[in-house]
This record gives structure tokens, C-alpha cells and sequence, in this order.
């Protein structure tokens, strides 16, 4: 029986070692930055509080109780756990995508990864303090794009890469069909 388990386990880190679950590494690089930075501003900025950086660019300490770009951040509470229950699913689904695809798929790997760690820096957050932590402050004369986080900022270029992915696939897929024919 001992013989058993431990020829599940070999077969088991192989597959592992073969998926993209090989790219957790980014993910918890990036997720690391993302709380440290938001610690960081947390416990040297006043709330609101606001430093220019270059034009353009200020490091100015809000915080989130809504999604992306404060959606709901006035509904009341319940959206805490709805985007706390949102954040999770998300993370589990990316995980189990993440050990489906094979190795070679870096591209969509390394989104996945980035996308999960963002999920999972905003979950963090979330769940500590109700509220996300943002600071990243981008904006031309008098109109403020919202401000975010790094943990956002790996949540957008991930999901530009899977974008970029999925008509780059495509056109690879239409290529081989159209070289079968």
C-alpha cells in the first residue's frame, strides 16, 4: 500500500512540474510587491493624503470599498463579501487553469498567473480591511483616471495578454487549418 501512495506522488509532481502551475512563482512575486506596497502607504500616508511624483503621477492613498475603479463603492457593505465570494471563485477557477494548461503555454501561464495575483492581493485586502488599498494616482490636467493598485495594474496585463492569446491562437489555429486542406 506505502507503494502505492508513493508512485501517485511520482506521477503527481511530474504532471505538476508540466502544467502552468509552474508560473506560481509570479504569482506570489507579484502578490508580495502588492502588499508591501500597500502596507507601506497604509502606514506612512494620511488618508488622501497626496505626493506628485512626476507630472502626470502622484502617489495618493484611497480607499476602495467598490471593484475596479470604486463600482459599488457606495452600496452599503454587501459588496464586501459579494466581491470577496467573486475574488475567491476567480482564484480557484485561474488555479485550475493554470494546472490544465502544459508547460509550453507560457503566454497564457504567466496571464494566468498575473491575474490570479491580482485577484488575490484585492482578496487580501478585502477581507482584512473591507476596503482595497489604492494609491497609484495617473491623470492629464484636472481629470483622475481612478486610482488603483499594483495588484489591479497585474489583473489589467494579464487580461491584456489573454486577449493578445486569443487572437494569436486564433490566427495560428486558422493557419493549420487552412494548411491541412
Amino acid at each position: 500500500m506505502l507503494k502505492s501512495v508513493d508512485t501517485q506522488n511520482d506521477m503527481t509532481k511530474p504532471q505538476l512540474a508540466q502544467s502552468g502551475l509552474r508560473w506560481l512563482w509570479l504569482t506570489v512575486i507579484c502578490l508580495i510587491i502588492d502588499q508591501v506596497t500597500k502596507i507601506y502607504v497604509a502606514n506612512n500616508f494620511s488618508l488622501y493624503e497626496s505626493i506628485a511624483v512626476i507630472p502626470m503621477f502622484n502617489l495618493t492613498y484611497v480607499h476602495n470599498e467598490g471593484a475596479a475603479f470604486s463600482f459599488l463603492s457606495e452600496a452599503g457593505g454587501w459588496q464586501r463579501w459579494f466581491f470577496t465570494a467573486i475574488a475567491v471563485t476567480i482564484s480557484c477557477l485561474l488555479t485550475y487553469w493554470l494546472r490544465a494548461l502544459h508547460k509550453t503555454e507560457k503566454l497564457l501561464s504567466i496571464a494566468y498567473a498575473l491575474v490570479l495575483s491580482g485577484a488575490l492581493g484585492n482578496l487580501i485586502d478585502r477581507v482584512a480591511y473591507g476596503y482595497v488599498i489604492d494609491f497609484l494616482d495617473v491623470y492629464y490636467g484636472n481629470y483622475h483616471w481612478p486610482a488603483f493598485n499594483i495588484a489591479d495594474a497585474a489583473i489589467c496585463g494579464g487580461a491584456m495578454l489573454i486577449i493578445y492569446d486569443a487572437i494569436t491562437n486564433k490566427d495560428d489555429q486558422s493557419s493549420a487549418e487552412e494548411s491541412k486542406k
